[in-house]
């Protein structure tokens, strides 16, 4: 018998959680089904410690700023994803305010994003991008500084043991947040399910299939009884990390010709010595290694995780076949299809820098970790670290003339007639949530986009206004939103670090 249903979301994520939400916001008396494979929520992509907790925001990656030929920064790609993340920070400061989200601190927390480089080609770069950043209102607060005296009283770890011959600078934002998606994601889903949405953990989909109406068949099996199931949808998104990408090619939808997926795997350094953790309070991001792809980028980032502190550093690239940490090692070979062959060919053929770092990172050993760690951290000590492994990244590949190119990004796939839609990419990812959901609303349900607008409208204030543009507008939703969600005092600093 099949079950009836007006929506299915796949992946009990971020992704999934975030526009189930929104949805029953907009469209309450709708059916909503989720499933989810594995017997949790956020085990994958959203999880803390699969780096899913920067709140990117643009005020430290520095590869949403890069430099042109002319010697000039290019800030356009910042200032979009700035914008997006403040559509994140709107949706949650309502959610705390109407009960869709309960404590703040238990998901987002205030937290400096440092920008850091060194040698002087690189500080020349820095003094730049600040140049260039801080005329805009969304930057405004930024700081740059280049002073070893300020420099070790903001970031004391940092700068023990440090040659100072060798110049250094920082773009410093007292504004950066820290958030655990994972304890985002829980709240979401536990209003969804005191909403009446339906929730399946333990459940996997396995197929999906178009109905001559223009719904859909997904066909979900239980794993651990492995009874068989089948529920027609009027909607389906697939929001299943690594995965999204088999289902959408499953779906056959023309929108997925041509498109492939290279996984990269990440590994980090976490801290295990409690005096090193307390002697940091920042996010601090550096630049990447040429030929790194632009997740790679190293930062030594302050975690507030389950309400507990951490300290990270990396990430160093891995690789393996799989989709998912808990995936298969079949996934990247069962994805390559007679539409996307040459896509992925050609990618091969075309970013050999990719592959040359990809095996300089497999051939490090503990100690070659250590050594990157020592350019945050010059007197580092890999006895206080230990190795853990983050989540799974399936990086785009398009098709590109008779080969294809490799994407970083967050990308939406929605069919032309709107009833199925899904998340492929990777950062900014999470932190864009509430944006790339709005996207799917707009290109799957078109009709009802415009009726729904002054209900989205109450939930993100400057939905369809760039803030970037509207310095008073933005001013009234950030001083909102970092009230509600208690981004000044919800914090206890670090006993030991000098503050600013």
């Amino acid at each position: 018998m099949t079950e009836k249903t007006d929506v299915v979301l796949i992946g009990a994520g971020i992704m999934s959680a975030t526009l189930g939400a929104l949805l029953r916001q907009v469209q309450p008396n709708w059916s909503i089904t989720m499933f989810e494979r594995m017997d949790a929520a956020a085990p994958e992509s959203s999880d803390p410690w699969n780096n899913a907790g920067t709140g990117h925001s643009a005020l430290c990656e520095l590869n949403y700023t890069p430099q042109n030929a002319d010697g000039s920064v290019d800030i356009s790609k910042a200032i979009d994803i700035n914008e997006r993340f403040q559509v994140s920070r709107q949706f949650w400061a309502y959610g705390v305010e109407n009960g869709v989200l309960g404590n703040p601190s238990e998901f987002i927390n205030p937290i400096p994003h440092v920008s850091f480089v060194h040698g002087a080609d690189n500080v020349d770069y820095l003094r730049k991008r600040y140049e260039a950043l801080v005329r805009h209102p969304l930057f405004d607060t930024m700081e740059y500084i280049d002073s070893p005296a300020e420099f070790g009283r903001r970031l004391p770890l940092m700068a023990k043991g440090r040659d100072f011959s060798d110049p250094v600078a920082l773009n410093w934002t007292d504004s950066g947040t820290d958030i655990d998606f994972g304890s985002l994601t829980k709240q979401l889903l536990a209003y969804l399910g005191r909403s009446g949405v339906s929730i399946a953990f333990g459940n996997e989909v396995r197929n999906l299939d178009k109905q001559s109406d223009g719904s859909w068949n997904v066909k979900v099996r239980n794993t651990r009884t492995r009874e068989i199931r089948t529920v027609n949808a009027k909607f389906v998104f697939v929001g299943a990390g690594g995965y999204a990408l088999p289902l959408l090619q499953k779906s056959g939808i023309e929108e997925m010709t041509g498109i492939g997926g290279f996984p990269v795997s990440g590994l980090f350094l976490r801290c295990t010595n409690p005096e090193l953790i307390h002697q940091h309070e920042a996010k601090v991001y550096g630049k990447a290694a040429v030929g790194a792809p632009p997740m790679s980028v190293p930062h030594l980032d302050t975690r507030v995780i389950n309400g507990n502190r951490g300290l990270l550093f990396g990430p160093y690239a891995g690789w393996t076949p799989k989709f998912l940490k808990d995936g298969k090692n079949s996934d990247l070979f069962k994805s390559v299809k007679p539409n996307n062959v040459f896509s992925m060919i050609g990618v091969g053929l075309t970013e050999m820098s990719l592959t040359k770092y990809l095996i300089s990172e497999l051939l490090k050993s503990q100690s070659g970790r250590v050594v990157a760690l020592e350019e945050f951290i010059p007197r580092a000590d890999g006895r206080d670290w230990e190795l853990i492994t983050a989540g799974q990244r399936v990086q785009v590949i398009r098709r590109k003339g008779a080969g294809g190119v490799l994407e970083f990004g967050t990308a939406v796939i929605a069919a032309g007639d709107g009833s199925i839609a899904g998340l492929l990419g990777a950062s900014p990812g999470a932190s864009t949530c509430v944006s790339a959901m709005l996207d799917v609303l707009q290109k799957c349900f078109p009709g009802e986009f415009t009726g729904w607008m002054p209900k989205l409208k109450e939930m993100v204030p400057s939905l369809g206004v760039k803030l970037s543009e509207n310095q008073a507008l933005f001013h009234e939703v950030w001083d909102w939103s970092t009230k509600t969600l208690r981004l000044t005092d919800n914090t206890p600093k670090l006993a030991g670090v000098a503050q600013n």
